[in-house]
């Protein structure tokens, strides 16, 4: 009898639903660490074709964008290697092609319009005019030279050993012939002291010197042409003689305030440092040793 009841009860308990588990507590404020982002499965290096937008928006694209748009075509062309990927290359290079033409039509407009902005009125390239301008700077510049004759002199430093100083020397005195300046040949082989006080390291060179002053300037390092050698003795003269700035050490004769000259036209001329006390001249020379 207590067999029999007790079996129902053994029964009743074995066939029960288990006790639900506890929630798994969540969220950041139960420290539960992150999971870690899982890697991104695309290959960045993956071969994908790019999308080419139509004419019309593609014409409203910055030039950078456009280019960076084209190379993608063109490897991806040159990966796949099928006639449309070629041709869609192509027409995207046509039409960078044409899009630069439409800028030059749009530049030369705007030069006609704008003739300040164009080097033309200054710079001809009709032979008959080349050669009036050449003629006119040289007169400029070898009436400038000859006035300072007595201010400066020409030394040019040598050695016996040296080849090329004797095809420099004939240069330096037709220098000398046409500009009546004194020329001086400085053999620093024979007199090292001198090189190492000019701060000579190669033969020939050649330099401008100020009578009475330390001031002077390496004006040709090498065989210079006489051109070059009497531009360079030209601007370095004026340098020297504060009549312009470093900034303008490329303004050629006649020049001055015109489309050549760097500060001719205001915004960098503001930036003038001896309105702050700075000496231009000074630091553009080497100093005596």
């Amino acid at each position: 009898m207590g067999l029999l009841s007790a079996t129902p009860a053994l029964a009743q308990s074995s066939t029960a639903a288990p006790a639900p588990r506890p929630t798994l507590k969540q969220g950041y404020w139960w420290y539960e660490a992150p999971k870690p982002a899982s890697p991104p499965s695309d290959d960045p290096d993956a071969l994908q074709k790019p999308a080419i937008p139509p004419m019309a928006e593609l014409a409203t694209w910055t030039p950078p964008k456009i280019r960076k748009l084209i190379e993608q075509q063109r490897d991806y062309a040159a990966t796949v290697l099928t006639v449309d990927a070629v041709a869609d290359f192509w027409r995207l290079q046509d039409f960078a092609r044409r899009k630069a033409r439409a800028f030059a039509g749009v530049t030369q407009l705007a030069m006609l319009q704008h003739p300040e902005l164009n080097s033309k009125s200054a710079n001809p390239m009709v032979g008959d005019a080349r050669a009036e301008l050449t003629a006119e700077k040289d007169a400029i510049r070898r009436a400038y030279l000859r006035a300072h004759a007595g201010e400066f002199a020409l030394v040019m430093f040598s050695r016996s050993t040296c080849g090329y100083c004797r095809v420099q020397w004939p240069i330096v005195q037709r220098f000398q012939e046409e500009m009546g300046w004194q020329v001086t040949l400085m053999d620093v082989g024979k007199r090292p002291e001198v090189g190492q006080r000019f701060g000579v390291e190669i033969t020939p060179t050649t330099m401008v010197i100020r009578r009475g002053s330390p001031q002077r300037m390496v004006i040709a390092s090498g065989v210079e042409a006489y051109p070059n050698l009497a531009q360079m003795a030209y601007q370095a003269v004026r340098l020297l003689r504060g009549n312009i700035r470093p900034e303008q050490f490329l303004t050629g004769p006649g020049e001055d305030d015109g489309f050549f000259d760097a500060l001719g036209n205001g915004p960098v001329s503001a930036t003038d440092p001896r309105a702050l006390g700075g000496d231009l001249v000074d630091a553009s020379v080497r100093p005596d040793r």
